[in-house]
């Protein structure tokens, strides 16, 4: 129980600061969250409610809208027999004890929960709510297509008059709240799925029944992205601009034909959130451990050749190649970059976006960039023997080449290479080192991946990058050149002190900074 003579302080309190009576109460008897919740469940008759209780039960918010859940700190739930319960993390408010007796014409019972686990849940449940409520009422057939770079906000979206653009526009800002990375937009016979990648884990937000719905969602993020509406037989791309809470936003879309019509996906750049507001992007940032940042930088600071980065798609290499180009520009070298797109706007060095529709491919815009008396070069991505030809030239003839290249471990970027047609004493002489690298996420430090309100509930709480370096010495080129089999220059390599991806992440587990799972959902298990 809490002793009345407290919670009369915390009521004289409450009239002159106007702070929540429950607040005040977790200030003054200084005990933990669960003893609060206890406590004050106790002192009102209510019932207790942890986060995880919270989390198997659906939310109400046709009684209690998700606003005014938001504001008012409390939501209103319902079990699997349709019984209705509203969580309160501020009991003692009569207000909105009034507000809900008035609002609310059905029995329901009360609990109480921490502020802490209310705003978790209601996090966790932000982004399907936003699209149900879109989604639910009559799609128009017309989609008016925005200003490019358009505000996105929560007043934007409830004012526009078409639905299809805010079913479009609220996922987008959801998405972005929730740091995801991609939206998945998937037309299906029953209608559209509606799946966001937040840490590199596909996750489904909702699925909005109708196939008109589908239909006319994809007809509108084609009208953002200035794509043909009439096309549906094959595959496009293109991307828009938004600003969504006062950030500049580039999306990037990518069209394709289904069994069902067609499927989009989006992929969010937020330039800003590389490094934090403000805040300049260092290698430490990253994750890598002490023993890959130091061969990192070497290679980063050598006055010629190639440092290569490779990985699938999502695994961080261009923030890598970012993070090297941060440290290493001091200001005395020329430094340029060609990327599809510019993801991060670097102080200091000159950033050509390519455009292919304009014919400025990475090819082109690499053999302009070589007359431009550069000391360092960028190269977003090396997609085509061309691109790599040129790239393997420049680092011959006295430039510093940072770039990336799609490939599963150092030994397979060989390979890949290869492929393309290059000589191969060339790239060897051209390439100074080769760093593979993944994103593991990592265990929530409050709950250690049992899910808690500061993980919504995943276990899992940001990432951290592991990397494969692979130094590139004369025996290790002499190997290449000779196209000695793959086993042994893994052999050669780990002699030389190379550690797999798959030992790397290991180490994470032994520290207990990450699990077993993650580890095998990230690298091979051999």
């Amino acid at each position: 129980m809490i002793p009345f003579e407290d919670i009369a302080w915390a009521r004289e309190q409450h009239a002159a600061t106007q702070r929540a009576i429950s607040d005040l109460l977790e200030e003054r008897l200084a005990c933990p969250p669960a003893e609060i919740v206890s406590r004050m469940a106790a002192a009102t008759g209510f019932a207790a409610m942890s986060y995880s209780a919270l989390s198997s039960m659906q939310p109400a918010f046709d009684v209690v809208p998700f606003v005014e859940a938001s504001r008012r700190h409390c939501v209103a739930l319902r079990s699997e027999e349709g019984a209705l319960q509203v969580v309160l993390a501020n009991p003692f408010d009569g207000d909105l004890d009034d507000w809900l007796e008035a609002r609310i014409s059905e029995p329901f019972s009360c609990a109480v929960a921490h502020r802490n686990d209310l705003a978790a849940y209601l996090a966790r449940e932000e982004s399907s709510l936003r699209a149900v409520d879109s989604a639910r009422a009559q799609m128009d057939e017309a989609a008016a297509a925005p200003q490019s770079g358009d505000e996105i906000s929560l007043e934007a979206i409830s004012a526009s008059e078409s639905v299809a653009v805010r079913l479009v526009n609220s996922t987008l800002f959801d998405a972005f709240r929730a740091n995801a990375s991609d939206i998945h937009l998937e037309s299906a016979a029953e209608g559209l799925a509606i799946k966001y990648r937040i840490d590199g884990v596909l996750t489904s937000v909702e699925r909005i029944p109708g196939s008109a719905v589908a239909e006319q969602v994809i007809s509108r993020v084609k009208v953002m992205a200035e794509l043909d509406i009439a096309e549906r037989r094959v595959p496009q791309d293109g991307r828009f601009k938004a600003r969504i809470k006062a950030r500049d936003v580039d999306v990037r879309v990518s069209i394709m034909p289904s069994s069902f019509g067609e499927d989009a996906v989006l992929r969010i750049l937020d330039r800003r959130s590389l490094a934090g507001e403000g805040a300049s992007l260092t290698l430490e940032q990253l994750g890598f451990s002490a023993a890959i940042l130091g061969e990192l930088r070497k290679l980063a600071t050598q006055p010629y050749g190639m440092l290569l980065v490779t990985g699938p798609t999502g695994s961080g290499k261009t923030t890598t190649v970012y993070g090297v180009i941060s440290e290493v520009n001091k200001g005395l070298d020329k430094i340029v970059t060609i990327e599809d797109p510019v993801e991060y706007r670097l102080p200091g060095v000159l950033q050509i976006p390519v455009n292919e529709k304009k014919g400025l491919t990475f090819a082109r815009g690499l053999r302009s960039i070589l007359r431009h008396d550069p000391d360092r070069i960028m190269v977003g991505e090396i997609r085509d023997p061309e691109t790599a030809e040129i790239a393997v030239q420049a680092a011959l003839t006295g430039h510093l080449v940072y770039t990336t290249v799609h490939a599963n471990n150092v030994y397979d970027v060989i390979g890949r290479f290869m492929h393309m047609g290059l000589d191969l004493y060339n790239f060897v002489s051209a390439v100074n080192g080769i760093v593979a690298q993944r994103l593991v996420r990592m265990s929530c430090k409050t709950c250690r991946s049992r899910g808690c309100s500061d993980c919504r509930g995943t276990g899992f709480r940001g990432r951290r990058a592991i990397g494969e370096l692979l130094h590139m010495d004369d025996e290790m080129r002499e190997l290449i050149v000779a196209r000695a089999p793959v086993r042994r220059l893994k052999e050669a390599a780990q002699a030389r002190g190379t550690r797999s991806l798959r030992e790397a992440a290991l180490d994470l587990v032994q520290s207990g900074e990450t699990t077993l799972e993650e580890v095998n959902r990230v690298t091979f298990v051999a």
